[in-house]
């Protein structure tokens, strides 16, 4: 009861009807949890802080968000990597891509609005709906109501399960609705709480509704952004939580059954500071070593004599698109086809760029130290 009831249905199902947030009894931060929310609190506000000195931090914020949406969408099946959606938004001719990779495409586009509509609209239904919309528009599950929340009743389960066999039933669309006001109060009035733990109780009671036909997932794990950027903890979105998710999926899964059979929020919780603690430790690292990597290429870069901070320019222009044409260079620095070209050649010398078709015409080339950082695991 402390986390809602399962309640038999007239067409013999059994579906969950959550309880209102917060929880009663109330969560109790002590022990552990109170250690792993501090230790959380921590590692976010020293990942804020370097992500403050980064030069032109949104030149980074970029392959941030991409690489939170790839491995969102991974969770969810798909196949695409983080250097299929960079050659997606390259749009190289002849380049056989996987065909989910734009629903990675998607859900970075969803994460970038989301994120430009804090300014004027708060974390609430309707931009959860307005974020749904973007997320499944003209891909997989277009045709399941993009924006709307769900009209019919739906379940979770393994392939072909049906609501008898169903490992998990939301609750039914008039005590969905319900629900959904209820959050939408929690959303805007539990400044008593912690903010990570406001934070873990709204992703944990989002997947419980489930109000959409689909993408319930990847939607309620860009709420967790979203809320710890509305709220103040993240200036920018650098923490991909769902590297964590990912690794720990079926303890994931396990954590948010429990919550719902034995109203053991207290457990959830403490996996999902414990998930907050370690990705936030991974992104500082890694913003550290971008600077390394970019004073080094900087100084590298300097010796070659360009003239107008040309060599700088591009590098920059790698560290929000890492995977470049010749075309490319040449529309974005506004040099001729023929500069751009002994420009890159002079990055592949430098070891810096690497040409990745071995072709001679349609050639890319790859900024292999930078996409390192991010292909290899934290």
């Amino acid at each position: 009861m402390r986390s809602g009831q399962f309640v038999n249905q007239s067409k013999g199902y059994r579906a969950f009807i959550p309880a209102p947030l917060p929880p009663d009894p109330p969560v109790r931060v002590d022990g552990d949890l109170a250690r792993l929310l501090s230790d959380a609190d921590r590692c976010l506000g020293r990942l804020d802080g370097v992500a403050s000195i980064l030069p032109n931090p949104d030149l980074f914020v970029a392959m941030y968000v991409r690489h939170e949406a790839v491995l969102s969408s991974q969770i969810e099946g798909t196949q695409s990597t983080l250097e299929d959606v960079l050659e997606f938004e390259a749009d190289t001719p002849g380049t056989e891509r996987p065909k989910d990779v734009e629903e990675v495409v998607n859900y970075v586009a969803a994460m970038n609005y989301g994120l430009g509509r804090l300014g004027d609209l708060p974390v609430c239904l309707r931009l959860i709906r307005e974020i749904h919309g973007k997320l499944l528009s003209g891909v997989r599950g277009a045709e399941r109501t993009p924006g709307e929340f769900r009209r019919s009743q739906n379940w979770i389960g393994p392939a072909g399960c049906t609501l008898k066999t169903a490992t998990f039933i939301p609750p039914p669309t008039h005590e969905m609705h319900t629900a959904l006001d209820n959050l939408e109060k929690f959303l805007h009035g539990a400044e008593s709480l912690p903010r990570l733990i406001h934070c873990g109780l709204v992703h944990a009671q989002f997947e419980t509704i489930h109000p959409f036909l689909d993408g319930n997932g990847r939607i309620g794990r860009l709420l967790i952004t979203f809320l710890l950027c509305q709220q103040g903890i993240l200036q920018r979105p650098l923490l991909y939580l769902s590297y964590y998710l990912k690794a720990h999926r079926a303890e994931y899964y396990d954590r948010l059954n429990s919550v719902r059979h034995d109203g053991d929020w207290e457990g959830w919780l403490a996996f999902f500071l414990r998930g907050v603690y370690e990705v936030s430790q991974s992104a500082t690292n890694t913003a550290r070593e971008i600077l390394q990597l970019r004073e080094q290429h900087r100084q590298a870069t300097a010796e070659l004599g360009v003239s107008g901070g040309t060599a700088a320019r591009l590098l920059d222009y790698l560290f929000e698109q890492p995977i470049v044409s010749v075309r490319m260079v040449e529309k974005k620095l506004g040099c001729a086809y023929v500069t751009a070209g002994k420009l890159i050649d002079q990055f592949v010398e430098l070891a810096i760029l690497q040409e990745i078709t071995g072709q001679q015409r349609n050639r890319r080339f790859r900024y292999e130290p930078y996409l390192a950082l991010f292909e290899s695991p934290p």
